[in-house]
Formats: C-alpha cells, sequence, structure tokens
C-alpha cells in the first residue's frame, strides 16, 4: 500500500515570555539621557566657563562611551550588537585624534562615522546574515536563551530573511544620506547650532527608521502568518483527499 506524503513546513519555534514592555521603556530613557541630553548639557556647561569648543565637544562624547560601558558590565557578557557599538566608538576615537583639531572637523568626522555605520549595514547583505537580524535579536527579545534561540530559529524561513536583508538595507541607505545631510549643515552653520541640532538629527533618522522598522516587521509578521495558515489549509486538503482516494496494494 503506497501513501502519498506531503510535504510539511518547518516548525516555528515556541515563542518565548514577551519582553517587559517597563525594561525596554527604561532602557530607551537611559540611552537618551547619555546619548542626547547629557552630551548638550556637558558643551553647554563648559563652553560657558571658558573651553574651546572642540574641547567641550571632544568631552561631551565621553557620555555615550560610558553608556556602553555600563550596560557591558551590568549584563556580564558581550554579544554582536556590544561588538559593533565598541567598534563605531573606537573609530570614533581614532578620527576624532586624526587631522584638523577643531569642533567642525570633529562634527564633520561624527559624521564620517555614521556613513561608515549606513557602509556596513550595506556590506553585511553579503554576509550569511545581515546586521540588522543582531539588532532585531538585540531589541526584540528578552536576551534570556530561551529568546535568543526563538529569535535564531526564524532565521529558517525564506520570508523573514528577506525581511531582515530590506531592513538592513533601508537602514544603510538612510543612514548614508544622514552622515551627508548632517556634513552640508556642519559647513552651513555655526558649530553651537550643529551641536544641538547634530544628536536631534541622529535621533530623528533613529526614531522614524525605528518606526518605519516596527511597522514594517508587524506586516511582514501578518503577512507570513497568512502564508503559513494557506500552506496549512493545503496541506490539509491534500492529505483529506489522499486519505479519501484509491488504495492500492
Amino acid at each position: 500500500m503506497s501513501v502519498q506524503e506531503t510535504p510539511t513546513a518547518p516548525a516555528v519555534p515556541a515563542a518565548p515570555p514577551a519582553r517587559s514592555g517597563r525594561a525596554a521603556a527604561i532602557g530607551w530613557i537611559v540611552t537618551i539621557v547619555f546619548n542626547l541630553v547629557l552630551p548638550i548639557v556637558t558643551y553647554n556647561v563648559l563652553t560657558g566657563r571658558g573651553w574651546t569648543e572642540f574641547s567641550a565637544l571632544l568631552l561631551s562624547g565621553v557620555w555615550p562611551v560610558a553608556e556602553s560601558l555600563v550596560s557591558l558590565a551590568w549584563r556580564r557578557h558581550i554579544d554582536e550588537f556590544a561588538v559593533v557599538t565598541l567598534v563605531f566608538l573606537a573609530i570614533t576615537a581614532l578620527v576624532t585624534l586624526v587631522g584638523t583639531h577643531s569642533a567642525r572637523a570633529l562634527l564633520i568626522k561624527d559624521s564620517g562615522v555614521t556613513g561608515l555605520f549606513g557602509a556596513l549595514c550595506i556590506a553585511t547583505l553579503l554576509a550569511p546574515r545581515p546586521l540588522m537580524f543582531y539588532f532585531g535579536r538585540k531589541f526584540g527579545t528578552d536576551g534570556t536563551p530561551e529568546g535568543v534561540a526563538y529569535f535564531n530559529g526564524l532565521w529558517q524561513f525564506p520570508d523573514f530573511r528577506k525581511a531582515m536583508r530590506r531592513m538592513t538595507a533601508v537602514w544603510g541607505i538612510a543612514y548614508l544620506v544622514e552622515a551627508v545631510l548632517r556634513l552640508v549643515l556642519a559647513y552651513a552653520l555655526s558649530t553651537g547650532t550643529m551641536v544641538v541640532l547634530s544628536p536631534v538629527l541622529i535621533y530623528a533618522f533613529l526614531v522614524s527608521l525605528i518606526f518605519w522598522t516596527i511597522r514594517y516587521s508587524k506586516r511582514s509578521q501578518a503577512e507570513g502568518q497568512a502564508k503559513a495558515a494557506a500552506r496549512a489549509a493545503a496541506a490539509a486538503e491534500a492529505a483529506a483527499g489522499a486519505g479519501t482516494g484509491p488504495v492500492t496494494a
């Protein structure tokens, strides 16, 4: 007796517990304080006390470094996202020490760093997994082994891989545009204006990209679930048809 086999879709990994919204909100507040509020306040206080614009701008950049180091010390482990963050902190420190030491030059170099981030996003499209996969795993899970395993398991689905690569491409292009825009404004506006405007531009692009990413992720997830339901219905219909068909010895 022969029985027709029907193809089965990859098993969906068990979903981990939902990430705490309160914990995520606290994380974003800390990030904004260390990367936006404290650098601006530090710059204004130091320049008001006679520091040069370059020295004040350089010292205000210590806050993002401190936030990253505290985060690493708190979690007591290094993941891919932390490695990327530290690499760009090292690049920022390096380009700060090279070339002309002026506040405007430092702002221009900052544009180069974000431009490098955009280029890195595009470059990782050629890697086995694009950069946004690691960002998604960082911010889309609770960091537990179960949450990480769940997210890793999603890579088996073609639609998920396509979504990760598309998001990486969009982030890369957006940050290349942001870098060019800040470079132009660094020459067109005063240093004091750019000290305030530069982080605003960074976070305006970041918030816009996050908003788009969330909407795109939800739409992709809904489309994936619809496709999975359609495949399951087709498989059930095929199985039912095979069960009522003629049986051959």
